[in-house]
């Protein structure tokens, strides 16, 4: 079995998060393995993996930020937002102009409302939404507010009966790229869904980190508890004692330097818990001894 840790995958199209679960389940060794941020199968890219103790972790991580490159279709609206979806309607983009889509998609940058596509992984009175849509059910998805700290139109590719356009963005976790690109057609007047999208980052960890799963069946690379636990928290370093009591969970009588979580590290740079500040004293998150 293989040792605890994360393994960033490079998820391919046509996979399931689900599905490369299962795929490193096997590799590992262990059926305790989880996923932190959902990719559609359609997309692909960096999918964060827990493997064993890794698992408990995931939930404490602090993947806020998410970035993207996009591909987005003007001309057609679909039932999905995305190119897997049936087309409701279309329209002409012989008005549109470059500098028409560069303006219409500056305006999706910031802090913005935003209605989930029908067909997202949000639950609705305990099941997925998509599930209700493909059960015959009409969803109508509450709006959010997300960010979108940068978007970037790297291309536009004007044609006959629909405009491309390329981009990348950074936002905040809970986005919707498909919504975005929806949203634009609409704001354009011409319906618009996305037909590409890969994640390049989650937090920390960008496509530099990830491995397609076939190179894991030659070579199963797994980022150390310790070496995440360094790159995604501020660090505590223990005394020989303080070690001891970590490891029962006790409250220890020391500043951390942060609020928390922080990442309790023994001598010899193991991780052994994330605590958080209470005042004078520092109190257990989770302790992975």
């Amino acid at each position: 079995m293989s040792e605890p840790g994360l393994v960033v995958v490079d998820k391919p199209g046509a996979m399931t998060s689900h599905d490369v679960v299962a795929r490193v389940r096997r590799l590992a060794g262990t059926r305790k393995v989880g996923h932190a941020g959902t990719l559609d199968p359609m997309a692909t890219g960096v999918l964060v993996v827990g493997v064993d103790r890794a698992t408990r972790l995931l939930g404490h991580l602090t993947l806020t930020e998410k970035a993207y490159d996009a591909t987005v279709r003007l001309g057609a609206a679909t039932t999905t937002d995305d190119a897997e979806g049936e087309v409701l309607s279309r329209a002409s983009v012989a008005h549109l102009t470059e500098d028409d889509v560069r303006s219409a998609a500056g305006a999706f940058v910031g802090r913005i409302e935003q209605q989930p596509s029908a067909v997202s992984a949000v639950k609705v009175e305990g099941k997925r939404a998509y599930a209700r849509v493909r059960a015959g059910e009409q969803v109508e998805l509450p709006t959010r507010t997300v960010t979108v700290h940068e978007l970037v139109v790297t291309d536009v590719r004007v044609g006959d009966e629909h405009v491309d356009l390329d981009l990348t963005l950074r936002c905040s976790s809970g986005t919707y790229v498909r919504a975005i690109a929806r949203d634009l057609g609409r704001a354009l007047g011409t319906g618009g869904h996305l037909t590409a999208l890969r994640r390049t980052a989650v937090g920390p960890f960008t496509l530099d980190d990830a491995h397609p799963l076939d190179d894991l069946a030659g070579s199963f690379d797994v980022l150390p508890l310790a070496d995440v636990a360094r790159r995604c928290f501020p660090t505590y370093e223990l005394s020989a004692e303080q070690a001891v009591d970590v490891g029962f969970g006790r409250r220890l009588a020391a500043d951390l330097g942060a609020e928390g979580p922080v990442a309790l590290l023994d001598a010899d740079g193991r991780f052994l818990a994330l605590y958080e500040q209470r005042g004078d004293l520092a109190a257990a998150v989770a302790v992975f001894t």
